[in-house]
């Protein structure tokens, strides 16, 4: 919380909005032979229908050992069908998001020669636990991916998976959910320099729990603090545009894929598909909406030294539980625009302090949200 003074003076994504972070591709004279389809190479025809051993990067990818190795067509796994734009979007064309990281869109997402492009970072971290000040990572998936100041995706510039063998045994439960065992992370680091190297360049870190992953992020890697930061589950409404759920595999099946694993980098892939969506409530992609909503300062507003019994109406609320064993004032708290600010400080003296009160008020903007310095 300390740095929220140091962070609210620098502009939020300072170059969202200012300049490319990458160079414009090379032009291309309409005869020349089309490139190979290749991870880092985003040129892909509308029309076109390559067969499933043409799609297959022929480029090293970074696997899960940490280092740069081919992987052949028995390991690779795609969609049930060729790909190309446009995509109908009903039931009868389901589309299956493969179990492994060379999967990419790279290989089929048209950008328009000359247009200015951000670079973002899609994470999910496997964990042996829920608490990121003991519990460790045992894989870190990263999928970079550059996007328009419209909020459209244009390719995917590389993908990073790793394990990492913990200081115990992964709990059984741990395996269950992840499939991942200790026999798989044995002997197994992540290269602190590899993963500063990989996301040095983005201006946006997207988890799809980042209350979560940021923390385990920062705690290992101190470069993800001087990120900004969005999270894909909480700062998008998708039951307002019509999802039965914020849950991965609910928005998968509302944009018609099937997700049929629980992998670090998989789970990058299936929320960039997500992301690309366009949601029929506003004509843009998803992506576009929260980066809208991640822009936006938040007000924390601490409910301090309230009553036992008045805990049911503020978890109806909205309103969560902070322990204080982090540092954090031992309240609960809520999460409000700047526009709500208001009529949260006017219903905490009408419904909960029953006087007049001036509750303790943070500003989060995207570099501290999600922190765990916040």
């Amino acid at each position: 919380m300390n740095n929220d003074a140091t962070q609210e003076s620098r502009p939020v994504f300072p170059t969202l909005g200012d300049g490319p972070n990458s160079a414009p591709p090379p032009s291309r004279s309409a005869d020349a032979a089309a490139p190979a389809i290749r991870p880092n190479n985003i040129y892909a025809p509308e029309k076109r229908r390559e067969s499933l051993e043409s799609r297959i990067p022929r480029g090293p990818v970074l696997c899960h050992t940490g280092k740069r190795t081919a992987l052949s067509l028995e390991n690779r796994c795609f969609s049930k069908r060729p790909i190309s734009r446009p995509w109908p979007r009903h039931s009868a064309d389901r589309r299956t998001i493969g179990c492994c990281a060379a999967w990419s869109r790279a290989y089929r997402c048209p950008g328009q020669r000359g247009q200015e492009t951000r670079t973002g970072i899609l994470l999910d971290t496997e964990t042996t636990g829920l608490d990121h000040r003991k519990d460790e990572i045992i894989e870190l998936g990263m999928v970079k991916f550059d996007y328009t100041a419209e909020g459209r995706i244009v390719g995917v510039r590389d993908t990073f998976a790793a394990f990492n063998e913990p200081s115990a045994p992964i709990p059984p439960e741990i395996t269950a959910i992840t499939g991942i065992t200790d026999e798989m992370v044995a002997g197994q680091r992540i290269d602190d320099a590899a993963v500063s190297a990989f996301v040095d360049d983005a201006v946006i870190t997207i988890a799809h729990n980042s209350g979560f992953d940021r923390k385990f992020a920062e705690r290992y890697w101190p470069v993800f603090e001087q990120k900004a930061w969005g999270c894909s589950a909480t700062e998008i409404d998708w039951h307002e545009h019509g999802f039965a759920g914020a849950q991965l595999g609910y928005l998968l099946n509302g944009t018609g894929f099937f997700h049929q694993a629980h992998r670090a980098v998989d789970d990058c892939h299936a929320l960039l598909e997500v992301l690309d969506f366009v949601l029929p409530t506003t004509g843009a992609p998803a992506l576009a909406l929260l980066l809208k909503t991640a822009r936006r300062p938040t007000l924390r507003v601490w409910a301090e030294q309230t009553a036992f019994e008045l805990k049911d109406s503020l978890k109806r609320r909205g309103y969560r539980w902070n322990d204080g064993s982090d540092g954090r004032p031992k309240s609960w708290f809520i999460d409000v625009n700047e526009s709500g600010l208001d009529d949260e400080i006017a219903f905490l003296r009408a419904e909960i302090y029953m006087r007049e009160v001036e509750p303790s008020v943070q500003r989060l903007t995207t570099f501290t949200r999600f922190s765990r310095r916040a």
